[in-house]
């Protein structure tokens, strides 16, 4: 069984900065691809980011320049850095990992954490 926990969000002025964190149980962490999604009240989960276990990344459109994902082996953790934050980053933000590739592979969520971005 994988269990994903995050820590790290709070509530932060506009502009200000933030970094969750994702522990996740298991070996399989390495070859993993993590991403972060959020969740906006009243929105459909999106995905923010992702970092394969090569360590190629990829961000939304609405965060680049702004967030940067990363991933540390030896503590099974990933990492979202959110600088510069808007008020429309608020929302929880959950840790995914998928150990194998293909549709029909496992994937697995973290139970979130609330990231709020107000005065």
């Amino acid at each position: 069984q994988v269990e994903l926990v995050e820590s790290g969000g709070g509530l932060v002025q506009p502009g200000g900065s933030l970094r969750l964190s994702c522990s996740v149980s298991g070996s399989i962490f390495r070859i993993s691809t993590m991403a972060w999604y959020r969740q906006a009240p009243g929105q459909q989960r999106e995905s923010v980011a992702y970092i394969t276990g090569a360590g190629s990344t990829n961000y939304a459109d609405s965060v680049k320049g702004r967030f940067t994902i990363s991933r540390d082996n030896s503590k099974n953790t990933v990492y979202l850095q959110m600088d510069s934050l808007k008020p429309e980053d608020t929302a929880v933000y959950y840790c995914w990992c998928k150990p194998f590739p293909g549709a029909d592979s496992n994937s697995y969520w973290g139970q979130g954490t609330q990231v709020t971005v107000s005065t």
